[in-house]
């Protein structure tokens, strides 16, 4: 077991052009293996475009504001409380169409991947293929 708390000085931010990224818990930081968990800042009007994760389930769990939560072609406007669980391989996107800040928290399962699994991109931007890139359109 490497820490069985983290605190605020031990979170490792990743940023993307997406989202700020704070990991809370993953394999390097708690010797956890099964358990991501990251805090994520979308600004207003931000969004994380559709992708899929091809091994990992995932849990999206909003904390503040509010999200436009798709999985698979549907979706739903979630607020602080509220989840969606996303299968392994199922396409889902993250949209912030609204004035304030999102904070969510992405967690996703397992944290390490076999030797095979780690050669496949994850996350796989699929936004450009349809329906995907038309979808919110529509």
């Amino acid at each position: 077991m490497k820490k069985p708390f983290i605190l605020n000085a031990d979170v490792i931010d990743e940023s993307n052009a997406w989202t700020r990224n704070e990991f809370l818990c993953r394999p390097d930081m708690t010797g956890a293996e099964k358990l991501l968990m990251v805090r994520a800042t979308m600004p207003p009007r931000g969004g994380h475009p559709f992708h899929i994760h091809p091994h990992r389930e995932e849990i999206i769990h909003v904390v503040e504001g509010r999200a436009e939560q798709w999985v698979g072609n549907e979706y739903r406007i979630l607020g602080p409380g509220e989840i969606a669980f996303i299968p392994a391989g199922i396409a889902h996107a993250t949209y912030n169409p609204f004035d304030e800040t999102l904070v969510f928290h992405a967690i996703l399962s397992p944290a390490k991947l076999d030797a095979t699994e780690e050669l496949d991109e994850d996350p796989l931007d699929i936004s450009h293929e349809e329906p995907w890139k038309s979808i919110r359109g529509a």
